[in-house]
């Protein structure tokens, strides 16, 4: 089944954060789910020793001279797979492209997330010229809905331009997201008393799983 694999090599682009909540929305859904955890800092195996009682299964101990198989693995047993790679051009990241399905590249709307979303690009389409097309999709990050920034704007009209390919639906400045970390929970388990707006943090989460499902799909048909 479907490989996801979020990448992109600046830190604090919310790859984690995109992880887990692709994850556990995939979860909360009734999909089989396994993350794999390959960021250096653990955040998502942190995760899972909480007291979640989501159904994501985590996996934190993949390297470069197995993540290929083991995501395979995985995507034969799990209804779906994602991976959060760590934040360089490395062996592993690479191995975990050609094996991906869709490649999600997060970023927040600045110039520098901008140059290091191409640096991503870049890289995807150099193993793309070994292996053939290696579908990918750039996400906006930590957004403020109903507002964008002149930089944000102008970044994405560049973009667009360019044919970058992005996704519609952003993941969106949500304390909930944050919370998630901080309770170790999916957000559906944690208490809207003690986390504010869970309710949009979920619907968010649901609008953007949706959108990469028919991507999904979209690309299997033209397959």
């Amino acid at each position: 089944m479907p490989i996801i694999v979020v990448s992109n090599p600046k830190g604090g682009t919310g790859k984690s954060t995109t992880s887990l909540v692709l994850g556990t929305t995939l979860a909360r859904h009734g999909a089989s789910v396994t993350v794999f955890d390959c960021d250096p800092n653990k955040h998502l195996v942190a995760w899972r020793d909480g007291p979640s009682a989501s159904a994501v299964k985590v996996i934190g101990h993949a390297d470069s001279s197995n993540i290929a198989r083991m995501l395979k693995a995985e995507a034969a047993e799990r209804q779906f797979v994602v991976a959060d790679l760590e934040g360089t051009a490395s062996l592993l990241v690479a191995s975990a492209i050609l094996a991906a399905d869709l490649v999600v590249i997060p970023m927040q709307g600045s110039a520098m997330d901008a140059s290091q979303a191409r640096r991503a690009i870049s890289f995807i389409d150099d193993q793309a010229a070994a292996v053939g097309p290696r579908p990918y999709q750039v996400l906006f990050t930590r957004t403020k809905p109903g507002f964008a920034t002149r930089d944000e704007r102008a970044i994405r009209d560049t973009f667009i331009g360019a044919g970058v390919p992005m996704l519609k639906t952003d993941l969106a400045e949500r304390a909930a997201y944050r919370s998630m970390f901080t309770f170790r929970q999916s957000l559906e388990e944690m208490d809207p008393t003690a986390v504010n707006g869970l309710d949009k943090a979920i619907e968010n989460a649901d609008a953007l799983v949706a959108e990469i499902i028919e991507s999904l799909r979209g690309m299997r048909k033209a397959a």
